[in-house]
């Protein structure tokens, strides 16, 4: 099974939806992110997946445009108040609304951006097991 994670930047969201599905999948799936404007992976999700274990430090932000959508069986947008990066093609779409736990508020101190970021990678790894559970009850693992 191939599985593509979008959001924006691919710097967050998608790269720990990448780094959690690559772990909790094992070999079972072939797990890839990207965004629509990508820059580089956030310090602070690096910090949070760390945390459980994840080292995704060799992660590079990707973008969608040169992807076939059809190459996937599930492709899983991230976005919740920007917009989405769409692939055109038949495949399955889920759209899982995660509030970007970067922000550029200046009031926000290292401690508040981790306890977003965690709440962020808390929140994706509990869709993700909904996900593979959801898999394994339809016979589709």
């Amino acid at each position: 099974m191939k599985i593509l994670f979008l959001c924006v930047a691919n710097s967050a969201r998608s790269q720990m939806a990448e780094g959690l599905a690559r772990q909790l999948s094992g070999s079972g799936a072939d797990v890839m992110s990207a965004g629509s404007a990508p820059t580089k992976p956030n310090p602070y999700a690096i910090e949070a997946m760390g945390d459980r274990g994840i080292d995704i430090t060799g992660h590079a932000s990707k973008s969608f445009d040169t992807l076939d959508a059809a190459a996937f069986d599930y492709v899983i947008t991230l976005c919740a108040e920007e917009i989405c990066p769409w692939l055109p093609g038949k495949t399955q779409r889920l759209h899982w609304p995660i509030d970007d736990p970067a922000s550029s508020d200046p009031d926000l101190t290292p401690e508040n951006f981790r306890q977003r970021f965690v709440r962020a990678r808390d929140e994706i790894e509990a869709r993700i097991r909904a996900f593979q559970s959801a898999l394994v009850q339809s016979g589709n693992p």
